[in-house]
């Protein structure tokens, strides 16, 4: 197993970087334009966020630092899915559009509690 020497080594923060891409596409083709600085922003803000967070906290100096970004973190990847999931109610997305996107934010909030878990430790 390679030794993580960067945060750019973590795999949730990759897939959390590609989770974040997705969102912003989503944002792009499926939303009203009155949306811009009210949901559209929001969603992005609090995606952009989760990466981040797992940055950050991986900088920092103690591990009680990285667990409590990673937690924001998660915090904020709730906060999009939520954002995704109003989204999805108010017709602006579709169930086959955002399938994977969710499907990945499942997968990193996993990750997360995984990692955050494991430095308790």
């Amino acid at each position: 197993m390679a030794k993580i020497q960067s945060h750019r080594d973590l795999v949730v923060w990759q897939k959390a970087m590609e989770m974040t891409v997705e969102v912003y596409r989503l944002t792009e083709e499926g939303f009203p334009r009155s949306e811009i600085y009210g949901l559209t922003s929001q969603v992005r803000r609090a995606a952009a966020s989760v990466p981040a967070n797992i940055a950050e906290g991986q900088a920092r100096g103690t591990t009680r630092d990285y667990a409590h970004f990673l937690s924001v973190a998660r915090g904020s990847l709730m906060e999009t899915e939520t954002f995704l999931t109003l989204s999805l109610r108010l017709g602006y997305l579709t169930e086959d559009a955002s399938a994977s996107t969710l499907a990945l934010i499942t997968e990193i909030s996993k990750m997360l509690t995984a990692l955050r878990n494991k430095l308790r430790g």
